[in-house]
């Protein structure tokens, strides 16, 4: 499980104290022979035998009266001395051999990035940041030479690592700004340094870790403390980055972005359509990305890539080629005739709202909702389950599969309470709800997939 939350100490022992029954846990991940997974299982066994040669010695040599007592007292505490040991070894490698290592890699990553003259594109938010990037990526890619990092570096040493393979050449770089606590995207910004930035929304994601969502709010905001009168867009379908938006900041959504109105909103499984109007200006634009929801980022991005002297002709190319990004809303078709839609990396309340909608959308078929629900939601865990119950009876989803866990029963309850009318199913995790669907499903259904509980949570 270190090795599944990142060697992050916080995160492996607040997993531990969760944890009741360890016999039971989901085991999704295939453990990797890494030389750091490879010191601490010898670190671990290292325990285990002078723990065992302890109670074995106490057991059969040592004279005091209560030998026995302590033998069986050492047995019965050496799980937790290997749990609790091995983060020992593992904050010793951190501060003697990664922090210094780490620093000489973000100074050198600093004074590579500043002596790059690309327009750099800062991203923040608890949502949507991929989505926005690979927009953003695809429409300024026409006739530009655009970089951003692979999959989610979002982190200082991720975006280090990305920085090591730029050529130098690059007009336009997109970062995405990975926040978990007070001051991360200050620290991402100063290492970046943005000219350009979007803050895609905030909600209750990660609020385990921040405890308040003023806190999430001041946290993402440092994007836009840091660029002061700099172009600045905010989310303004995202009700808590709306009303902390400033007056010199952007705001977009599917009706408008700046000067542009936006008309003609159009959704469905093979797309989605729209029309940007400025005075006599009129673009017509069709990306394959699924829901309306996404107009508001594209849009966005349009908005961006007209300033920073784009043509109609490359903005409309651009759109065109946003595709459904993996595990994010992403339809897969098969032999039989269902289609799912994949939104398995979607986990975040105005996300699942977003896929909830699309699904409502859909007519003329039998529409399917998979999910073990949210997590790192804090103090609002039990609220914002409640609302998607609600929000799928409101939706008249006709079948909903829920993952036995510690959240799925607020969602039956939310259920519950808008008078939901179609059929629950319940399963008791994850990996047999997705063996059975295809036993359920029938041509012509659409199941939508939400969310995929990362191991530590099992």
């Amino acid at each position: 499980m270190l090795q599944a939350t990142e060697y992050t100490v916080r995160d492996y022992l607040v997993w531990y104290h969760r944890t009741k029954d360890f016999a039971h846990v989901e085991r999704r991940r295939q453990f990797v022979k890494t030389p750091k997974a490879i010191l601490l299982l010898t670190i671990a066994l290292v325990f285990i035998l002078l723990l065992w040669g302890g109670a074995i010695w106490v057991f059969f040599i040592a004279t005091s009266p209560l030998r026995y007592m302590w033998a069986l007292l050492i047995l019965f505490l050496s799980p937790y001395v290997v749990a609790y040991g091995m983060v020992i070894p593992l904050l010793a490698i951190r501060i003697l051999i990664q922090w210094p290592l780490e620093s000489l890699i973000l100074r050198r990553a600093r004074e590579r990035l500043q002596a790059h003259k690309a327009v750099k594109i800062g991203i923040a938010g608890s949502f949507g940041k991929t989505t926005m990037r690979e927009i953003l990526k695809a429409v300024l890619s026409e006739g530009r030479r655009v970089a951003a990092p692979p999959h989610s570096y979002n982190t200082p040493l991720g975006i280090s690592r990305f920085v090591k393979t730029l050529k130098g050449d690059e007009e336009i770089l997109i970062f995405e700004f990975g926040e978990y606590y007070p001051g991360d995207v200050t620290k991402l910004c100063d290492l970046v340094r943005p000219s350009i930035g979007i803050i895609t929304g905030v909600n209750e994601a990660h609020l385990e870790k921040f405890k308040s969502l003023e806190r999430t709010t001041k946290t993402i905001y440092e994007l836009a403390d840091y660029l002061g009168k700099k172009p600045m867009y905010v989310n303004g379908e995202n009700e808590r980055a709306r009303n902390n938006a400033r007056p010199v900041h952007t705001v977009y959504s599917r009706e408008s972005v700046g000067e542009w109105k936006i008309e003609n909103q159009k959704t469905d499984l093979t797309g989605t359509a729209f029309t940007l109007v400025k005075n006599n200006t009129r673009l017509e634009l069709a990306s394959g990305l699924l829901g309306l929801h996404q107009i508001g980022p594209l849009a966005a991005a349009c908005d961006i890539a007209r300033s920073l002297g784009s043509s109609p002709a490359d903005i409309r190319s651009g759109v065109s080629k946003t595709k459904p990004f993996s595990h994010r809303l992403e339809p897969r078709g098969d032999s039989a005739g269902v289609i799912t839609l994949d939104d398995s990396y979607n986990g975040n309340p105005d996300g699942v709202q977003a896929a909830i909608d699309f699904l409502a959308s859909l007519k003329d078929c039998r529409r399917w909702y998979v999910t073990p629900g949210l997590v790192e939601m804090g103090i609002r865990t039990r609220e914002v389950h409640r609302e998607i119950g609600r929000s799928l009876a409101r939706a008249r989803i006709e079948k909903v599969v829920l993952i036995k866990n510690s959240v799925t029963s607020s969602i039956e309850e939310g259920l519950r309470e808008e008078g939901y009318r179609g059929d629950t199913l319940w399963f008791d995790d994850a990996l047999a709800a997705y063996a059975a669907l295809p036993h359920l499903t029938a041509k012509g259904d659409v199941a939508l997939l939400q969310n995929d509980w990362p191991d530590q949570y099992q």
